[in-house]
């Protein structure tokens, strides 16, 4: 009997399937990314392609939080962010668990480029590993002193921080805010007084309170005491 020659149904002879199609143009626009890597400088908003052990991950940068050119804080996530499903897929992997870590620069390839989503974690179906090899950006707040005509001038009253995790960081954000409810106009006169969240600016260190050896509303009542005094 004579066989006919194999061919995937709806195909051409000679012809590539349509799934095999978008897996050679992933593979190319992989090699693409990795030849001709878009050079990434300090400041900007784009995301970043870092090294991961032996992966490539996409990363947030958050902006004003570079602490050298050396060091600046990034956010891992998911290559296909941007899109309904990777939010999910990301959680069951472990991105959307991480926070703020510090990336040392050395470490970034470049701008993200879709090329190189085939080289993370999640096109491989892996869970980012325990160790990422980057430690957490750490979390502040600040209580600031603004003028009350609109002019927004005004100056920081006090740095708190670092805190390793938000929730300690959110408790006593929740205890700042209750002590200065009523009081905000009155504190400091001509101004209005409030907390923010925020980076914990390392360059800046000893400038911050540390809220692990006093409590934070003492922290406070000292700072406004020794404005008014």
């Amino acid at each position: 009997m004579k066989r006919l020659p194999f061919r995937r149904c709806g195909c051409a002879p000679g012809a590539i399937a349509p799934e095999d199609q978008s897996v050679v143009d992933a593979f190319r626009a992989m090699l693409t990314a990795l030849r001709t890597p878009q050079p990434w400088q300090p400041g900007g908003a784009q995301d970043i392609a870092v090294r991961v052990g032996p992966f490539i991950e996409r990363a947030h940068t958050r902006p004003g939080d570079d602490h050298s050119l050396d060091l600046i804080a990034v956010a891992l996530v998911h290559p296909d962010t941007g899109h309904a499903a990777a939010y999910l897929h990301g959680r069951q992997l472990g991105y959307t668990e991480r926070g703020w870590l510090r990336c040392k620069t050395s470490t970034i390839i470049g701008v993200w480029q879709p090329g190189y989503a085939m080289l993370t974690h999640a096109a491989a179906g892996l869970p980012l590993p325990d160790d990422v090899g980057m430690e957490p950006a750490h979390y502040a707040l600040y209580i600031e002193a603004r003028k009350r005509d609109d002019s927004h001038d005004g100056f920081t009253l006090l740095r708190v921080g670092p805190y390793t995790q938000t929730r300690h960081a959110q408790q006593d954000y929740d205890r700042l805010t209750a002590a200065l409810d009523g009081r905000e106009t009155t504190l400091v006169p001509g101004h209005r007084v409030a907390v923010r969240f925020g980076p914990f600016d390392v360059s800046d260190h000893p400038l911050f309170a540390d809220p692990y050896e006093a409590d934070a509303v003492a922290f406070l009542d000292a700072a406004v005491a020794g404005v008014i005094a």
